[in-house]
Order: structure tokens, then sequence, then C-alpha cells
């Protein structure tokens, strides 16, 4: 009952930002710059989609291997693509979706999967702040001209000139570091008596597992391979924002920053506990696509198409991958003196 309740107010939040967002747009118009868009697009959006996927399974496989399992990319990538499908489902259903069709194929334990999707997703949240820090310095203009439009007149400071911008960007660094420094402080001399707290003790304990799994790359067997797909992923991504934007003879005029943008938005959107970060996505990529000179109207129109053929995609192609789940004979159960020697390791 917990869980259908939660269900149905991730539903019920998602279809209220929808309506929120579209109350005052024209979706006639809207349909029909989705008629005359440029679909061949989508050709090159699969096609990266997939590459990232692949790249994706390959590094999991990377987390197995020292654990004592070798599964096929094969199989690893039909696992990714499960795990997208049920996640446009159910929220935060895919990691687990995707653990278990791996044990299915290739009888690598769900614990065991998941340990491993943990660490993955680590290193996906330090890729995601990298690359906002990225944006920030490579389209400092124009997205500091943002925060000034959003903050700087309630600090009386209006939008101004370059020094406006740097006083008040300048001051939330300093806050920042200095509310850190702080914290830091304040944790080093009270560790022991807030650790009676429960929640402060879960949130430690995810922090530091987060430390961990930032670490555990050092007992890789080629800590660069890991690397090099890692960036890999995240290009293939920001390839298929940008490609997307040849789409609408509106938006074919935008950059790469343009899509780095959008790239770093739709991250953030996708993070909300909505099915398919319906409603957040639509809010955060329009608002970003309106700072490329994009009208409200077209940058929603651009952000809707995005959307709805990444969710379309990610169901064919995961509705596909759960066929081949369901069909392909999984692989032997390993003997039964391997299986305990592998488990008493890990434990």
């Amino acid at each position: 009952m917990k869980n259908i309740l939660k269900y149905c107010l991730s539903l019920a939040i998602a279809g209220g930002l929808m309506w929120y967002v579209f109350k005052d747009m024209d979706l006639a118009a809207m349909w029909a710059k989705f008629e005359n868009a440029n679909h061949w697009w989508l050709i090159l959006v699969t096609l990266f989609t997939i590459i990232a996927a692949w790249s994706r399974a390959y590094r999991w496989n990377m987390l197995l291997e020292p654990l004592g399992f070798t599964p096929s990319s094969f199989d690893s990538t039909v696992a990714v693509f499960t795990g997208y499908f049920a996640n446009q489902l159910i929220p935060r259903a895919g990691e687990v979706t995707r653990c278990g069709t791996l044990n299915r194929l290739e009888r690598v334990p769900v614990n065991v999967g998941f340990g491993t999707v943990v660490a993955e997703r680590v290193f996906d949240v330090v890729s995601l702040l990298i690359l906002i820090g990225l944006a920030f310095v490579l389209e400092f203009n124009r997205l500091s001209d943002f925060f000034m439009d959003l903050f700087g007149e309630k600090l009386g400071m209006g939008q101004g000139d370059g020094s406006n911008r740097i006083v008040l960007l300048g001051s939330v660094a300093v806050l920042g570091i200095g509310m850190v420094a702080a914290a830091w402080w304040f944790y080093r001399k009270n560790a022991e008596r807030l650790r009676q707290n429960s929640l402060f003790a879960k949130i430690e304990g995810f922090v530091l597992g987060l430390i961990e799994g930032l670490l555990s790359v050092r007992n890789l067997r080629n800590p660069w391979a890991f690397v090099f797909h890692t960036v890999l992923i995240w290009t293939m991504y920001l390839l298929s924002s940008y490609v997307c934007f040849f789409v609408l003879p509106e938006s074919s005029h935008l950059t790469l920053l343009a899509g780095l943008t959008v790239l770093i938005m739709s991250g953030l959107g996708m993070s909300a506990p909505v099915q398919g970060g319906i409603g957040p996505y639509h809010i955060l990529v329009s608002s970003a696509l309106v700072l490329y000179g994009l009208s409200k109207e077209d940058g929603l129109a651009l952000a809707t198409y995005i959307h709805g053929t990444q969710m379309i995609l990610m169901l064919l192609l995961g509705g596909i991958a759960f066929i081949i789940t369901l069909v392909k004979s999984p692989k032997a159960e390993p003997q039964t003196t391997l299986s305990h020697s592998i488990s008493s390791k890990d434990v």
C-alpha cells in the first residue's frame, strides 16, 4: 500500500506540473510544429543512445570483474535497456530491474549487481557536477544574467553590468565555501553526538558510501578505460541533445554549448522522483532554451519533443530488451563450490 501511495503521489505531482507548464500553451500550434519537424535526426539520436548504453554496460562489467563476474557486453547492454524501460513506468525501478535482468541472464547475484550500480551512480553524479561547473565557466555571461534576473532584483542589484554579476556570484561562492567549512568544523567537533540521531547516521553512511564508491575505481584492472567510458557516455548524451536542435527550424542555429546547458538541465530534471522526469524536465529544459533566444513557446515545444521522443525510444529499445530477456536462455548455474567461494570472498 505504501508503494502504491508513493506511485500515485508521483503521478499526481507529474500531472500537476504538466498542467502548470501547458495551461497557457497553444497545443494545436505545438502539434503543428511536431508535424513539420525533421524527424530524420532521430536516427542519429538512436545511434548515440545505443552507443551510450553499450558503453555504460561495458563500464558496469569493469566494476563486476574484481568481484569474480564476467558477463557478456550484450547481456549487460540488454540489462541496461530493461532498466531504462522500467524507469519510464515506475520511478527508481530501473536499478533493481537492471540487476534482476543480469541475474537471470548471467547469474550475477542481485545484491552484488546493485552494489556496483550504486558505485556507478556516484561517478554519474560527479560527472554531472563537473559538467555544471564547465558550463558555468564557458557560459558565464548568459548563466550569470539568468541568476541575476532570478536573485539580483531581490538583493537590490538588478541586472547592472559585469561588476554586479561578479559581486553577486563571488558573494555566493564565498558564502558557500564558508558554509561548507563551518559544517565540516561542526561535524568534526560533534560527530559522536550527532551519530546518535538516526537521520544523521543515515546521511553520514550515504556520504561515506559515495566516497567509497569513488575510491573503488582504484581496484579496477584498467581505471583509465573506466574514465574513458564515462567520458564516452556523457559525450553521447551531449551529442543527442545537440542534434535534436536541428529537428525544429527555430532551434537549428543553437550551438554545442547550448546543448551542454540543455544536457545539464535534462539531467537535473530526470533526477526528479517522477516517472521519466515528466514536468521538471519540461520546466528546466524550456527555461534553458529561453536563455539562448528561443521564445517560451518554442523552448517548450522543443523540450516536449526531445522528452517525448526519448521516452518512446526508451520504451521501444527497452521493450525489445525485455523480450530478449524472456526468450534468451539463461546462463547455466555455477558450480556450488565456486559460488560459495566467490560469495565468501566478496563478503
